[in-house]
């Protein structure tokens, strides 16, 4: 058994500064929501719940609720007994040690457990570590439903949370805002501002003067009106061409009717994203039905053959799915098309770390909310009266994102989406990635290879041999760029530093 002390060290470490829910300002100056207006949430503050059934929240209600409630009673607390005091989740982190038996007994216990025994992250983590890396899972319908239909084939999954049991005068926070966070449509005001620069039909070299030697984003169109994959690439296709193959989502490989069949259905707070770097060896004819947009063919990570680190991901996901806020790895940039579907972006400048984000001071971890629905709600408003606005867009099926080197940015898929990207060093941004990839934590640092310690080594090798003389131009280039930018301007070079006043030399 596991003593008390031993588990709370566990849990810590489990933790790692997973920061707290918190139910957003405007719900906490509205403590009438009761959950028979749950479903009404849509004509207050501009929320609005997804159209398709709202997963079960067992009546849980916002802790505000509670100080206006005739009842003096939270039965969250009552029905806790002793651990009461513990906050919603530390339960929860102890819970996740449990079996999935032991839990169906603990939910029996009391109205309160029966929640929390509930909680659908629970049943996704034990389905997820249960299940065989290679053969995935079979959804159905919730996680539950899903762990109990593979412990026991016999059992009739449909019956679970069909009673739609609600349990009165149960006020959470931390639980609420999970569900919330589930169910809740983007927000048109996170969806409105727009203001990447977009480009049509320009020159390469137009592309590089402009936007990839200043590091600045910029959406392309046009560049993927050749693209079979435009055409070609719906559920239907791609399930036909890629049969049993096994693709990469989270910790496991599924194949995509497998996929498909779970994220037509989910609705959940934190989606799982197909995103497998390996799909083109996988399946060469979805190599082959894209090709490379040409501002993009510079890649100097190719002088490492099948030695180079993971570059290409297929993604696919449903509304609600995508990545919170990162820097891309190993200091390269990136491309991002959109075949299906359409994806929100916000991005931040690598001097501007976002609202909500905590790295690491060696820059090996990041800490940022639970859920991107829930940076939205508590941290998005605030960065309209920033100095350094964030860069945002939403990318839409056949345009291009040019994501430059250390650029923070977050992605969510406003509906079932397809994305091809590739992360790219060119001579631009080469002189940041041997920086990067020779930092004294780079064993840390460095992904998408097995070789982390002598990726430098190897790459600054095989450039010199492969370009020579490139690395020594660069450096040169790099050291009178930044000697143009040291130069003072013509107001600066007329001026008297001393007195205030302009001198003049003829």
């Amino acid at each position: 058994m596991v003593g008390c002390r031993s588990l709370l060290k566990q849990i810590r470490k489990r933790k790692r500064r997973k920061p707290h829910k918190r139910i957003p300002k405007n719900l906490k100056q509205n403590p009438h929501l009761t959950e028979e207006r749950q479903q009404d949430f849509a004509t207050e503050d501009g929320f609005s719940l997804k159209g398709s059934s709202p997963s079960q929240n067992y009546g849980v209600q916002p802790l505000g609720n509670f100080y206006l409630s005739s009842s003096p009673h939270n039965s969250r607390n009552t029905g806790l007994g002793n651990i009461q005091t513990l906050t919603d989740e530390l339960v929860l982190d102890i819970l996740g040690f449990l079996r999935g038996t032991d839990l169906g007994i603990l939910s029996t216990v009391s109205k309160s457990f029966y929640v929390f025994c509930n909680h659908e992250p629970l049943w996704r983590n034990l389905v997820l570590d249960n299940c065989e890396i290679n053969n995935g899972f079979l959804f159905k319908g919730s996680w539950k439903s899903t762990f109990v239909a593979a412990h026991s084939s016999s059992f009739d999954v449909s019956k679970i949370g069909s009673l739609g049991f609600k349990v009165k005068d149960f006020y959470s926070d931390y639980l609420f805002q999970s569900w919330l966070c589930a169910n809740l449509e983007m927000k048109d005001e996170w969806l409105n501002r727009d203001n990447i620069i977009r480009r049509k039909g320009i020159s390469l070299d137009e592309f590089v003067s402009n936007f990839e030697e200043p590091n600045k984003p910029v959406l392309l169109e046009g560049c993927l009106d050749n693209w079979p994959a435009i055409k070609k690439w719906d559920k239907d296709y791609l399930v036909k061409i890629c049969g049993d193959t096994r693709f990469s989502v989270g910790p496991v490989q599924m194949k995509l009717e497998d996929y498909f069949t779970y994220s037509n259905q989910a609705q959940e707070e934190r989606p799982l994203y197909l995103f497998d770097p390996k799909f083109a060896n996988k399946v060469p004819e979805l190599g082959q039905d894209y090709e490379i947009p040409i501002y993009f063919s510079e890649d100097l990570f190719g002088v490492l053959g099948d030695e180079r680190p993971d570059y290409r991901w297929i993604i696919i996901g449903p509304a609600g799915s995508g990545s919170s806020f990162h820097i891309d790895p190993n200091s390269t940039s990136a491309w991002n098309a959109v075949v299906k579907g359409s994806k929100k972006w916000v991005l931040f400048p690598p001097d501007v770390v976002p609202p909500g984000v905590h790295p690491s001071s060696d820059g090996a971890e990041v800490a940022c909310p639970v859920s991107i629905t829930e940076w939205f709600m508590n941290f998005y408003e605030s960065t309209k009266t920033w100095k350094k606005k964030p860069v945002e867009c939403v990318c839409k099926a056949g345009e291009v994102i040019f994501v430059p080197n250390g650029w923070w940015h977050l992605v969510i898929n406003l509906e079932d989406s397809i994305a091809i990207t590739q992360n790219f060093v060119s001579r631009r941004n080469l002189l940041n990635v041997l920086d990067f990839l020779k930092k004294p934590n780079a064993s840390t640092l460095v992904s998408g290879t097995r070789d982390r310690v002598n990726l430098y080594d190897k790459f600054k090798k095989a450039i010199e041999l492969g370009f020579p003389g490139m690395i020594d131009e660069v450096v040169v280039k790099d050291q009178e760029r930044k000697a143009e930018l040291a130069k003072p301007s013509f107001w600066d070079s007329v001026k008297d530093s001393h007195s205030g006043a302009f001198k003049f030399s003829f």
